[in-house]
């Protein structure tokens, strides 16, 4: 279903275009079922099972130019917002998680600092690259140290005319291929967050007997995604390659994460779309057809639940990725939010469709064989430097600073965090921050609570379980306070684990409510709502009432008539191939 554009002619015209580039890049990946389609499952899985890139697939990105989509349009690109990279990726990573991953995404991801802290040159330079479609990479942490960003293998000495590197990289992304590198290295053996700095390489211009590649390690996921090795023998790089002030590089990039983590997390969402509808496919092909809409069979439960599931995360997707432009100082919590509930929420819902596959779920090749390599790459995407800790790290210090100053106190957020389609400011790096002290979001799942009205069975549930909710927040903040008067380290992980899911919650209220009147009639009915509240309580062992019957039977409507009209199970439903 297309909804009607709204807003300025400015955002109609935005919105316009985001719209024809996403079906645009649909109509040529094409019918991914399709045995002859070059872009379908089968050749895609055959390239997987070699480990290799999926070679007709980046020609197409490279047909598309998919890498201007990582470029500000100041800089002659076609990034204008956020949340249009991620409705233009996620084609892409409904097709194939290692094409999107391996193709470029660590090219949008070294692009990012470069675009918050780049001189005018270094941004003009690596705009010209991309635009190019020559790739970039970035040098993350080492794998040995996980989650540990203030450490590095890399160091940065002073030298004549700039810096000499020395130490090892073990994991890059595209680094065979790529024009330009980012890369964060020690300038002070002091730790500390001025300890690191960034820096901006052409790697065709280190010398090779300095800057040694090293050859790539199998993977388990992502296997077509070409990760290598480079390490560094006093070799030379000019001081033109400083990105930003030095001592810079973790500031940097922890800003930079609340951008890279939002996209990832969620364009994440197209993957799990093609994994729930896969295992719709089977129960459709073992049933001869569709059973009547109030089955409750254990695969119709499987398949509502996970289409709940994917909009509950993809409610706090969409406010995420939005939030980076109306809300940018309050970002750091909610990206990792988001990031943190990727496994927990998307993951599990993958694993939970298995059971409607049944002995298929091990088949390799065909239709059914995409299913079984999204749940192998997909939970990569929850691991390393910007993985499950680290986001578990960015949130808990903060939430004693919020459960005193904001939680119940800070005003509810402005309408434009909620409208799916609607316009948005310009996204200002600068005012991405690492910690602010305000949550709006939750603020609003109190204030939105109190205008759920209507006498119907989904109206009562969905107010319910808000309330319900509400009262879980407040619980919440009763905790966090007694646990930081007792021991500033007693916030713990069971509490942030509460916090990410009723900022999920919050999400789903303030997309239903201001989609009330909207084009999109889905969107507009309070049954997914409150589906997705309860699921949100059930999670949190929130005693509620039972979901109506009236919500469970258009879930399940809903879940065959998308697969029907071949529509995306996402918020933006949008037409899909296959």
């Amino acid at each position: 279903m297309v909804t009607a554009l709204a807003g300025t002619p400015a955002a109609q015209q935005r919105e316009a275009a985001v719209r024809t580039r996403v079906a645009e890049l649909e109509d040529r990946l094409g019918d991914p079922t399709d045995p002859v389609n070059p872009l379908g499952y089968t050749t895609l899985l055959l390239a997987d099972r070699a480990a290799v890139p999926f070679a007709a697939g980046e020609a197409a990105l490279d047909d598309f130019g998919l890498l201007a989509e990582y470029v500000p349009v100041e800089l002659g690109g076609r990034l204008a917002g956020v949340d249009g990279l991620v409705r233009v990726m996620r084609p892409v990573m409904r097709r194939d998680v290692g094409l999107a991953m391996g193709y470029g995404f660590t090219s949008c991801m070294a692009a990012c600092d470069v675009w918050m802290t780049g001189t005018e040159a270094q941004r003009t330079w690596l705009a010209g690259l991309l635009l190019s479609g020559r790739k970039a990479a970035i040098a993350q942490p080492e794998t040995a140290h996980s989650n540990d960003y203030v450490r590095s293998h890399v160091t940065a000495r002073p030298a004549p005319g700039g810096y000499l590197l020395s130490g090892a990289k073990q994991m890059i992304n595209n680094l065979g291929r790529a024009a330009a590198l980012v890369l964060f290295s020690r300038t002070d053996p002091v730790p500390g967050r001025r300890s690191h700095t960034a820096l901006l390489l052409d790697p065709e211009r280190l010398p090779a007997e300095r800057a040694v590649v090293t050859p790539r390690r199998p993977e388990v996921g992502l296997r077509g995604c070409r990760f290598a090795g480079v390490t560094f023998d006093d070799c030379p790089v000019p001081e033109s390659a400083l990105l930003g002030p030095d001592g810079s590089g973790i500031d940097t990039a922890l800003r930079s994460f609340q951008i890279t983590r939002t996209v990832v997390a969620a364009m994440s969402v197209g993957a799990v779309d093609t994994s729930l509808r896969t295992a719709v496919r089977a129960a459709h092909d073992q049933s001869g057809g569709w059973r009547r809409g109030s089955d409750r069979s254990g695969a119709t439960t499987a398949l509502a639940g996970a289409f709940v599931n994917l909009l509950l995360y993809d409610a706090l997707a969409v406010v995420a990725t939005r939030a980076l432009h109306v809300l940018p100082a309050e970002t750091s919590v909610y990206s990792a939010a988001l990031k943190y509930l990727l496994p927990k929420v998307l993951t599990e819902s993958m694993y939970d469709l298995s059971i409607v596959l049944g002995s298929g779920f091990y088949t390799r090749d065909g239709i059914l064989g995409i299913f079984q390599k999204h749940v192998r790459d997909v939970p990569v995407l929850s691991l390393g430097h910007a993985g499950t800790v680290a986001c578990q790290a960015t949130v808990i210090p903060q939430m004693p600073r919020l459960a005193r100053g904001s939680w119940f106190t800070h005003p509810e957020a402005p309408e434009a965090l909620f409208q799916v389609h609607g316009d948005l400011p310009p996204l200002e790096w600068d005012r991405l921050a690492l910690a602010c002290g305000r949550d709006s979001l939750s603020a609003s799942l109190i204030a939105l609570t109190e205008r759920v009205h209507g006498l119907g069975a989904p109206e009562r549930a969905l107010r319910g379980y808000a309330q319900a909710l509400v009262g879980e927040l407040r619980d919440l903040r009763a905790r966090v306070l007694a646990a930081d008067a007792t021991d500033h380290h007693a916030v713990n992980f069971a509490l942030m684990d509460r916090y990410a899911l009723l900022l999920a919650a919050a999400a789903v209220l303030g997309v239903w409510y201001h989609a009330r009147y909207g084009g999109d009639p889905f969107l507009a009915d309070p049954c997914w709502a409150a589906a997705a509240l309860h699921a949100v309580a059930r999670r949190l062992g929130t005693r509620v009432a039972g979901l109506p019957a009236e919500c469970d039977l258009r879930i399940r409507q809903e879940v065959q008539l998308r697969f029907a009209a071949q529509s995306s199970y996402d918020l933006y439903n949008t037409p899909v191939p296959g």
